[in-house]
């Protein structure tokens, strides 16, 4: 994954072109695709079920960092050096990232027993119960988030006016608000335990998503119903990971790349929805988080009733 993503910044360091770029944007991402569920399947083979909620958070502390101090840090080197800016540095970053796994993590050696084929794993996994219960309560759970995320932009620029200086402050609101959401899920997951605490998480975004058009009266009531939206979803969402990695041990890494799939696919059918819902106001956009919401706790409910029945 992290050389899937060096091979997509020197392409633009060493070709920058608007072509390269593309390909570039392409290719980070889909290391980032890459690294993510074989970092979340490599800690679930080694950490004990009990302890992997706070370890998975501690990870998830870095899309936070990234977002409240990386996108200003990108922004002004664009600023300062044009669009090419930030690629060398990324660069550097990913050389240095690549470097330190090798030198903090130990080999695996080949992997012992009979391996199995993507296609087999990924049949086992479509056809396993729980995992579909899983995968839906991501796809969902996204879904809402989304419908909230494309348009609170929007809605703050029309309803107070805001400008993009504003608008940026905001985001780094929601970036604190994530960080926040990471450190509960790092402190109670294990301990609440984790279909417990994402029920919570849930149950708590409803509430966060309702507040939205409630609070959204005044410009400090807005920021921090879209605080506690925020933080709530990320609660959820961070709480969902280690439970995911321990749905099939067998099959791990496979069912966490199809889980970041489903949350892709959410954010897909979320950002379909979000515009044409938000021509009624935004009301309409929380009521349909609420509802995306309360299907995901019926897949939650199924998860777990069909994980007992497995036991």
């Amino acid at each position: 994954g992290l050389g899937i993503f060096i091979a997509g910044t020197a392409l633009v360091v060493f070709w920058p072109t608007f072509p390269v770029f593309l390909l570039a944007l392409a290719l980070t991402m889909l290391g980032k695709y890459v690294f993510d569920p074989s970092m979340q399947a490599y800690l679930g083979d080694r950490v004990p079920y009990q302890a992997r909620g706070r370890v998975i958070a501690v990870t998830e502390f870095g899309w936070s960092f990234s977002f409240i101090i990386g996108i200003p840090a990108m922004g002004f080197l664009i600023a300062s050096q044009g669009w090419m800016g930030p690629y060398p540095l990324l660069l550097i970053l990913g050389i240095l990232s690549i470097l330190s796994l090798i030198w903090l993590l130990p080999g695996d050696g080949k992997p012992s027993g009979q391996r199995r084929l993507l296609l087999k794993n990924l049949g086992a996994v479509l056809t396993y119960p729980p995992a579909l219960a899983g995968l839906a309560l991501a796809l969902l759970t996204s879904a809402g988030n989304e419908i909230i995320n494309l348009v609170f932009g929007i809605w703050l620029e029309d309803a107070f006016g805001l400008q993009i200086a504003a608008l940026g402050a905001a985001s780094a609101v929601i970036g604190f608000s994530e960080l926040t959401g990471e450190g509960v899920s790092a402190m109670v997951t294990d301990r609440l335990g984790k279909p417990r605490a994402i029920g919570i998480g849930i149950v708590a975004n409803s509430c966060a998503a309702l507040m939205l058009p409630l609070l959204g009266t005044t410009l400090a009531g807005a920021v921090v119903a879209l605080f506690f939206f925020y933080l709530t979803f990320e609660f959820t969402l961070v709480s969902a990971i280690p439970m995911m990695t321990e749905i099939m041990p067998t099959a791990r890494a496979t069912v966490m790349a199809a889980n970041i799939s489903s949350l892709s696919i959410g954010r897909g059918l979320g950002a379909g929805l979000a515009a044409q819902l938000y021509v009624h106001g935004l009301l309409v956009n929380g009521l349909m988080v609420i509802s995306l919401n309360m299907l995901a706790l019926v897949a939650l409910y199924q998860l777990r009733k069909r994980m007992s029945q497995d036991e």
